[in-house]
């Protein structure tokens, strides 16, 4: 009974901790080179883990030592695709745009499961998906179908989508790779993949584009989002699966725009506009049709 109380707590607390990884991306743009905060982020977060599971690392040294690659990988598209393009999309984007592109994931997850795995997708999944994706394009074309045809976009739309298919492989290859590890060690050793994924990138920005110079607000940031939208929103998210099943646990992602609105908007002085609330009318409805449990034949 208390572990469903602590996931139901979490269910509501985690995409609060998802959304402010977008409002720092649109808080700090342009104050801290995009790269770095993505390496640092990841980097505190490893070193928070390490403790806790440096024994069962150690333990599974042969599973890492035969599946490094796949660790990279990971670590490449969770923490380095999802990671400073995110942080670059800040400049020219909105906290609430990045939020409800983001929502699309569960859609595009199952429909990355259908083809890449051979899981089934009914009628009733598809409408889902094709509702979803059509709210989520109206938000990227900002109500201009007429966008597409010009190839008119806001850069920092375009790397919120790359980053939130990512997230769907990232996702659906994690359900489909075995592991021996636990949540948190199987975790840290993709974050561990992460920073190594984000190291050149970093190096190349601080040799041509911005050398570092970090004050204490900055190494505030830092630690900020490796605590919530890192360890916390990945293992809140783990027990949420863990204790209510992965068809509650994919509820999470709808209530990440609507948090993330309203943080922006209390925090940021964002306005929803009118293609926005179009786009939520087609998501929410997809949403829930794409990703229920149970499918109508």
């Amino acid at each position: 009974m208390a572990d469903r109380r602590l996931a139901l707590v979490l269910f509501f607390l985690v995409p609060a901790t998802f959304a402010s990884n977008m409002l720092t991306a649109r808080a700090v743009a342009g104050d801290i080179p995009p790269v770095a905060l993505a390496f640092w982020r990841w980097t505190l977060t490893l070193a928070i883990l390490t403790p806790f599971v440096a024994g069962a690392l150690w333990r599974g040294r042969e599973e890492l030592r035969r599946d490094w690659r796949g660790y990279l990988f990971f670590g490449f598209l969770g923490m380095g695709v999802c990671g400073a393009p995110v942080y670059l999309a800040g400049a020219t984007t909105t906290a609430t745009n990045m939020g409800l592109i983001y929502a699309a994931s569960p859609v595009v997850i199952v429909l990355f499961a259908r083809f890449g795995f051979g899981e089934a997708v009914g009628l009733h999944r598809a409408a889902g998906i094709v509702l979803a994706l059509a709210g989520a394009l109206w938000i990227v074309a900002r109500g201009d179908p007429g966008a597409f045809l010009r190839l008119d976009f806001v850069v920092g739309d375009l790397l919120i989508v790359v980053a939130m298919l990512a997230w769907s492989i990232y996702s659906v290859l994690l359900k489909h790779r075995p592991t021996g590890f636990d949540p948190t060690t199987r975790l840290a050793a993709i974050v561990a993949g992460g920073v190594l994924a984000n190291l050149p990138f970093f190096l190349a920005e601080t040799a041509f584009v911005a050398v570092p110079s970090y004050g204490p607000r900055d190494w505030a940031i830092f630690l900020f989002v490796a605590l919530v939208p890192g360890i916390a929103s990945y293992l809140g998210y783990s027990i949420v699966i863990g204790v209510l099943g992965a068809g509650a646990a994919s509820l999470v992602m709808y209530l990440i725009p609507l948090y993330g609105a309203g943080l922006a908007w209390l925090l940021l002085g964002e306005q929803l506009a009118d293609f926005h609330l179009v786009g939520l009318a087609l998501m929410l409805p997809g949403l829930w049709l794409g990703t229920a449990r149970k499918q109508r034949r």
